[in-house]
């Protein structure tokens, strides 16, 4: 029974960890604006949108078309492909034949500076915005129509480098999607909430950051980011460090996930989990402690099963949906509300998912393989024979002391 009780313990301190999640998502939601002091008016400065694009996104057409439908004086859409034979091109041309008087350039431009493939059809687009405000946004992302309203004042604060938003996952339609939004809707937000509200750590998710020219100038431009997995957390982090305020906005964005297979969310979790095991170190091992619902049914694994070890795992799991649907709701998510019971399942996966980052360094992003280092830095993937396992233990070996002068 001690065995039990030590899981037990941990798993109570997985639940005060929901608990603090409720209360960073509601501090969000309920006064958006909290902790960052009476906002100025609004000068409307004019904005360079950046939305690098590969491949068929659900919903791509709206996603595309509500950034057209902005209530905004001056700004543009600069759509960025590697190429025309990409089906995302055909859809930006049907956006820009029906919006003829939208300020939006389409960028078909081959990039191989670096590693990373989003960076590489961002150095392109940047080369041709033509304002000091640059906001870089997804292609799965939908937005409301104040939306760069709301978020562009914030940067009439000179003190404020970067502003980031809250994310919602939205219209899953399948079981891998509904997945896939039941964690951005749960784990994702109330983590970048928690991390911002109480331990003053900006933790930016590259779904929408709004800069200045001159501030990502300053930290190298993107160039200087091309060959890491995270570049949205790097780029925060450097703003940060520059002594800039990165600012976590409440207005809620939308990212659009319908269609999703079981192995797509696990792929993209495994990648995900790799590069915080690589950004955080030591830290990563809590993100397993908080996962109370895994915590509670290793009992049941390691032991034989009882009534208690039973009411245990029955007893977590109901907290999780109750904690998932409530954040849900303050997220006006609208989600089928018998959904939230596929949340303990969710959760086990990914309890089951978190261990891969320690036994494998390798990610596979938009169709490339790589090797992931220290801060998620890429390296290429050797394909053929025994020159696959030199750059694995070189990195694993490099990542390991990086960390132990830390």
């Amino acid at each position: 029974m001690i065995l039990f009780w030590f899981f037990a313990g941990i798993t109570c301190f997985g639940i005060i960890g929901y608990l603090l999640q409720i209360v960073s998502v509601r501090a969000y939601t309920v006064s958006p604006n909290s902790g960052e002091g009476e906002r100025l008016s609004s000068t409307f400065q004019s904005v360079s949108i950046l939305k690098p694009l590969k491949g068929l996104d659900d919903g791509l057409f709206d996603n595309l078309e509500s950034f057209c439908q902005l209530d905004y004086p001056e700004y543009e859409l600069i759509f960025a492909l590697q190429n025309q034979n990409d089906p995302a091109y055909k859809v930006v041309k049907k956006i820009k034949e029906k919006y003829p008087l939208r300020d939006i350039t389409i960028v078909v431009e081959y990039c191989n500076e670096g590693l990373n493939p989003k960076v590489n059809n961002l150095i392109p687009a940047y080369k041709r915005a033509k304002y000091e405000l640059i906001l870089i946004s997804d292609s799965n992302v939908r937005v409301e129509k104040d939306y760069l309203e709301d978020i562009a004042q914030y940067m009439d604060d000179p003190s404020v480098g970067l502003v980031s938003n809250m994310i919602r996952g939205v219209s899953g339609r399948s079981l891998g999607a509904l997945m896939e939004n039941l964690h951005l809707n749960s784990f994702i937000v109330g983590s970048v909430c928690f991390l911002d509200k109480y331990l003053k750590m900006p933790c930016v998710v590259g779904k929408s950051m709004l800069m200045r020219k001159t501030g990502l100038e300053a930290i190298g431009g993107f160039r200087s980011v091309k060959d890491f997995l995270a570049e949205d957390y790097i780029i925060g982090k450097r703003i940060h460090d520059l002594g800039k305020r990165v600012v976590l906005s409440g207005h809620l964005i939308n990212n659009v996930n319908e269609y999703w297979g079981i192995k797509r969310f696990v792929n993209r979790h495994t990648r995900w989990g790799k590069l915080r095991w690589q950004i955080g170190g030591a830290k990563y091992f809590s993100e397993l402690f908080s996962n109370a619902v895994f915590m509670s049914f290793i009992p049941m694994v390691i032991m034989p099963i009882s009534k208690v070890s039973l009411l245990l795992a029955a007893t977590v799991s109901s907290l999780k949906i109750v904690h998932d649907f409530y954040i849900g709701h303050k997220l006006r998510a609208d989600m089928n509300p018998l959904m939230y019971l596929l949340s303990p399942v969710k959760d086990l996966i990914i309890g089951f998912i978190w261990f891969v980052p320690i036994l494998s360094s390798t990610v596979a992003w938009r169709g490339n393989r790589y090797i992931i280092g220290k801060d998620s830095m890429l390296y290429p993937y050797p394909e053929k024979g025994t020159a696959v396992w030199g750059p694995r233990i070189v990195t694993a070996i490099k990542t390991r002391l990086a960390w132990s002068k830390t």
